[in-house]
């Protein structure tokens, strides 16, 4: 089984600076729709996400387009390096201070260009 997180957003072009340049994820597939995009998908590592517009899902399956903005998601990521998330966030606005969280993870929360929860986390050796 295999899990692919889907994000909805109002526009991808100011998505990718974000998972593309800062995170190092790689553009494998991209839709256009129009002059732009309706849907990428991103990969980095085996890690796989998706993009996509609200227009391209109101025209593509209109039933599961938000019937007010954007669906709102929260993706916790976990990571083997997190040295390497902070140098890549580098001076990004940080909405969750780096913590150690009570399960025994080293943790950091933004939110990304289009609004989603994103935490970053990393097990903490014993």
């Amino acid at each position: 089984m295999k899990i692919t997180p889907v994000l909805l957003v109002s526009e991808i072009e100011k998505s990718i600076p974000f998972w593309v340049d800062r995170l190092g994820f790689e553009k494998t597939v991209e839709v256009p729709e129009g002059d732009k995009l309706g849907f990428v998908i991103l990969t980095r590592n085996g890690a796989e996400l998706m993009l996509q517009t609200v227009a391209s899902v109101q025209k593509d399956t209109p039933q599961f387009a938000p019937s007010s903005g954007i669906n709102q998601a929260a993706l916790f990521i976990e990571v083997d390096d997190f040295e390497d998330v902070l140098k890549r966030l580098g001076n990004y606005p940080v909405a969750m201070s780096e913590r150690i969280a009570f399960y025994g993870m080293r943790e950091i929360g933004v939110f990304d260009p289009s609004g989603h929860v994103v935490v970053f986390a990393a097990r903490i050796d014993q």
